[in-house]
């Protein structure tokens, strides 16, 4: 009789235990299949911010993830090319020579005023010189000009310290983009 209930307490443990791995096969297997359905859909996201040159055909994931990596090098190219052609605009429109070193350039105010649906928005780039700032300065240009501030972003690219600004203009007429963007631009 003792050998008849121990063979059924290991019958129960050997039912529990197989109950438990199928338990856990079934929760592991839902986990992986969420995990799937999210990198499938993280993967039509980044197709569909590539370019069509870029992903035709039927292309295996690595290979979208190698050509969206081709694609950023490429913008980051571009973008090394257009700030240098920006820079050097710059430098012919005020009629400086092109022997400004490359450490005077850093050094100088990027500005970019234009219209916007609020009223202006200033995107404006300058040195990062020892956690100094210049928000106050620029703040104090935008009120001399009837600007007021609504909204501002800022942050640090390369040891350039970049701010976005939105500001409400009471009459559009009054405002002069581009003596603004000068003022801003010739501001220390």
């Amino acid at each position: 009789m003792d050998g008849c209930q121990e063979n059924r307490r290991r019958c129960s443990k050997l039912r529990v235990s197989t109950d438990n791995n199928d338990m856990e096969k079934m929760t592991h297997r839902e986990i992986e299949r969420q995990r799937r359905q999210e990198m499938a859909s993280l993967y039509a996201s980044l197709r569909s911010l590539l370019p069509l040159h870029f992903i035709q055909g039927k292309r295996s994931t690595s290979d979208q993830v190698n050509e969206a990596v081709n694609y950023i090098k490429s913008l980051q190219r571009k973008i090394k090319v257009l700030s240098s052609r920006r820079d050097e605009l710059i430098l012919l429109s005020r009629g400086s020579s092109l022997a400004v070193t490359k450490e005077e350039m850093e050094m100088m105010n990027h500005v970019v005023v234009r219209y916007c649906f609020v009223g202006v928005e200033i995107v404006f780039s300058s040195r990062c010189c020892g956690g100094q700032t210049r928000f106050s300065s620029v703040l104090q240009v935008l009120s001399e000009n009837g600007l007021a501030l609504l909204n501002s972003i800022s942050t640090i690219v390369e040891d350039r310290l970049i701010y976005t600004i939105q500001a409400e203009v009471n009459d559009t007429a009054l405002i002069d983009l581009a003596e603004l963007e000068e003022r801003l631009i010739r501001m220390k």
